[in-house]
């Protein structure tokens, strides 16, 4: 099933829906997922000139294959700043929490742009990460990974991940895509293993950079991400991503846990 198809079963809040089993990471849900499911509930919440400029998010239990209900509420609406908060429940229990400011554009005297980012290599001359059916996450099926450093569990060395990655088949692409397009990339930690290892995202904080500009039905978007500090199985990393004309659309900053 499309992205899309599943994001257009978010209603009314609270709305019940199901995910289907190609879009799994493991025994869980993908996170990206279930992150841009809980958005779309929230953006609801509020008027189209409030556009989202951080999300909060935690994973407090893995999302699995029964049904799910998507929730969202209003927390303070000011003159120009409303705060939402979202949340997935399954049986009875909260699976993913979601808190969101979204906030009016104003004038300012202060205008300061992200540097510009392009990759040297091309995504057309690097292989596409093959899907393995059983080896890697079934979610990545829907992307086309194109990787410039070290895969996950090489033993590399470097504490930097650089890429790029689409939709593979995609008809639009909202802000809740581009939600997907950053969560898709597995922890920066991965490729220093040797060996497969569980690992997953315990907190994670995206920021959007406004006037945002939309991408293109298949363009890639560059990701880089860093290892701020890694200690006791936990991984702190930060990630800017742009379009491919190098302007920059992110900024994410993950705690994530690795068991190795």
């Amino acid at each position: 099933m499309l992205f899309s198809e599943l994001l257009s079963r978010v209603g009314d809040t609270p709305s019940t829906l199901e995910i289907t089993p190609d879009w799994m990471q493991g025994r869980a849900t993908f996170g990206g997922l279930g992150a841009a499911l809980a958005y779309e509930s929230m953006r609801r919440q509020v008027s189209e000139d409030l556009p989202v400029r951080c999300l909060q998010i935690a994973f407090i239990g893995p999302i699995d294959d029964q049904p799910l209900t998507v929730e969202s509420k209003v927390l303070r609406q000011g003159k120009s700043v409303a705060q939402v908060l979202g949340s997935i429940t399954q049986a009875g229990q909260t699976k993913l929490m979601v808190q969101g400011a979204f906030g009016k554009a104003r004038e300012s005297a202060i205008a300061v742009a992200g540097a510009p980012m392009r990759f040297e290599q091309d995504p057309g001359t690097i292989e596409p990460m093959p899907y393995i059916e059983g080896i890697i996450p079934a979610f990545t099926q829907h992307f086309d990974f194109r990787y410039c450093t070290a895969m996950p569990f090489m033993g590399s060395d470097a504490t930097r991940m650089r890429g790029f990655v689409r939709f593979k088949e995609e008809p639009q692409h909202t802000l809740a895509h581009l939600l997907a397009l950053v969560d898709a990339w597995p922890p920066t930690t991965l490729p220093m293993l040797k060996r497969p290892a569980p690992a997953s995202s315990l907190t994670w904080t995206v920021e959007f950079v406004h006037p945002l500009t939309a991408l293109r039905q298949g363009e890639y978007t560059q990701y880089e991400a860093e290892i701020v500090d890694s200690h006791q199985g936990y991984g702190h990393t930060r990630a800017k991503i742009w379009n491919e004309a190098g302007e920059l659309l992110a900024i994410s900053q993950q705690t994530v846990t690795h068991f190795a």
